[in-house]
């Protein structure tokens, strides 16, 4: 049976994977949204279902100050010993560095995060035959980093009761190419008495590759294989339409198939655009001459494959409509940074989210008020239901987010006394310097009523706003470009969200709008 690739569409990036028994586990970064590290589970990897998010107390994630695109956790790590989960992170800026969190149960509850001793990003935990645990990282070269980027994948021991690196650390490998940037994302795997070391190189843009090194100790020098490469995309073209591929691990089915999850991106609408930020896609593998062997006979990631020989499961079913009506948001809703829980309630006006109207606007490094979840299609058709009352300058409605300089809001609003409907564009100009206009308006009547449909259709890379007082009859009032919402007008690692919103624009405020129900589906 042929399957789909992304197995996880939208900005799902740096997946980790593990197996205990016939049971999967996946883990993605998350950066600056809250909560973080979300855990997937399957049983033929290809079908996966969210069970939960590692880090959902504000006391394993601080996030405060940090840049949405830029901050928050990077690159997590899975792995499963006698009976207990490890994830082993970074929150770069948020105050905690490297750190380790565990769990019996991966649904969660997850501890609190216990710091490690340890130095870079991307750490990765590798569990060996004498009951040892290791530690594997990257960080600038010891003897002193030549260029931005001259990093060495270095190993050492971890204590598993205190959590810290004991011993002396070992640089393990510096990539494969000459004058190599960013070898990072390392994975240690134990298979015929060789240990293999898995890595990317080359930064996670176009130039994105994965390579790998072998070594019989893991204080010994590590070999690089002569064919790497072992798999990039690099040579194809910034028009392929999947690109940017790296930052994989591997794991061996109960049947003896080896397959590897990794990231990709897939552009559309003409040029270098990934709206959707760094997805994840599973690709098959085995071994040749004791080195890997990706997609045999084809070396590339492709949008399809053949399922894995496992038994096949449900695929998830995914809601097209979210009308609210439940007591806790569902484990696929993001906020901004760390919530302020006061601002949110599904109580209040029951089957609505209530969202009280924060000072702070998207763009602010504090907590705003809103909720998102990915965009997970090239063309899509996104609405919500609001009920709201604005006071002077206040704004509730639907934000496409790529980053706190690149995104639209679409709102309800009043100004001068008139209320309206407005649509804001905030994107990253020339120098670097942030723009921010209005680029569409709609005086409604005085009479109007207080509920209405905000929707956002995108078709590829156009975007059109439009309203409606009974679901079936819209009117439009604007158009826009979606290509600000790519990675590569924005900058940084997230892929575009879409949510509901709600500010005072700067002023206190105790007035809130309620949402009745969001609604997306793929086109």
């Amino acid at each position: 049976m042929i399957c789909s690739n992304p197995i996880l569409p939208g900005f799902y990036p740096d997946p980790s994977i593990c197996r205990v028994d016939n049971d999967y586990y996946l883990v993605t970064s998350t950066f600056c949204y809250f909560p973080g590290l979300p855990i997937f589970h399957s049983t033929d990897l290809v079908n996966w279902n969210q069970i939960g998010n590692a880090l959902d107390r504000e006391s394993q994630l601080p996030l405060t100050g940090t840049k949405l695109a830029n901050d928050g956790i990077y690159a997590p790590t899975i792995r499963y010993n006698n009976g207990v989960f490890y994830i082993i992170t970074t929150n770069v800026r948020g105050g905690i560095g490297n750190f380790i969190i565990t769990a019996k149960d991966p649904a969660g509850p997850w501890s609190d995060p216990i710091p490690t001793n340890s130095a870079g990003i991307d750490p990765s935990l590798f569990f060996d035959d004498d009951g040892k645990c290791y530690y594997c990282g990257t960080k600038d070269r010891r003897e002193g980093s030549r260029y931005f980027g001259d990093n060495e994948i270095y190993i050492q021991e971890l204590n598993l009761e205190t959590m810290q690196l004991v011993g002396e650390s070992y640089p393990a490998w510096h990539g494969a190419l000459r004058n190599v940037e960013w070898p990072e994302g390392p994975h240690i795997y134990k298979k015929d008495g060789w240990y293999y070391l898995l890595i990317s190189e080359a930064g996670t843009g176009h130039m994105h590759s994965i390579t790998i090194a072998r070594s019989k100790s893991l204080f010994e020098p590590f070999t690089g294989y002569a064919g790497n490469p072992i798999l990039t995309h690099r040579h194809l073209g910034l028009t392929y339409p999947i690109v940017n591929v790296g930052h994989p691990d591997i794991v061996e089915t109960q049947n003896g198939e080896w397959w590897m999850v990794l990231l990709a991106s897939r552009t559309y609408g003409g040029g270098y655009h990934r709206n959707l930020g760094r997805e994840t896609f599973l690709v098959p593998m085995t071994w040749e001459n004791g080195w890997p062997l990706i997609n045999p006979g084809k070396g590339l990631v492709e949008d399809t494959f053949v399922r894995p020989n496992l038994p096949a499961s449900e695929p998830v079913a995914t809601e097209v409509i979210d009308d609210f009506d439940y007591d806790k948001l569902p484990c696929q809703y993001m906020y901004i940074r760390n919530p302020i829980m006061d601002n949110y309630s599904l109580t209040e006006n029951k089957g609505h989210m209530r969202l009280y109207l924060s000072e702070y606007d998207i763009a602010s490094e504090k907590t705003p008020t809103a909720i998102v979840r990915r965009q997970v299609d090239m063309s899509y058709d996104f609405r919500a239901g609001v009920l709201f009352e604005p006071n002077e300058g206040d704004l509730a409605g639907i934000t496409l987010l790529q980053s706190d300089t690149n995104y639209y809001t679409f709102c309800v609003t009043k100004t001068d006394g008139v209320k309206q409907l407005v649509v804001h564009k905030s994107y990253m100009g020339e120098g670097r310097n942030i723009a921010y206009e209005q680029i569409a308006c709609h005086t409604l009547p005085e009479d109007a009523d207080s509920a209405i449909e905000l929707r956002a259709v995108q078709n590829v890379q156009d975007i059109t706003f439009s309203f409606s007082y009974d679901k079936e009859n819209y009117t439009e009032i604007g158009n826009a470009d979606a290509r600000i919402l790519c990675t590569d007008a924005a900058g940084g690692f997230v892929g575009t969200c879409l949510g509901i919103y709600a500010t005072s624009a700067g002023n206190k405020s105790d007035n809130y709008a309620d949402f009745d129900y969001m609604y997306y589906k793929g086109l």
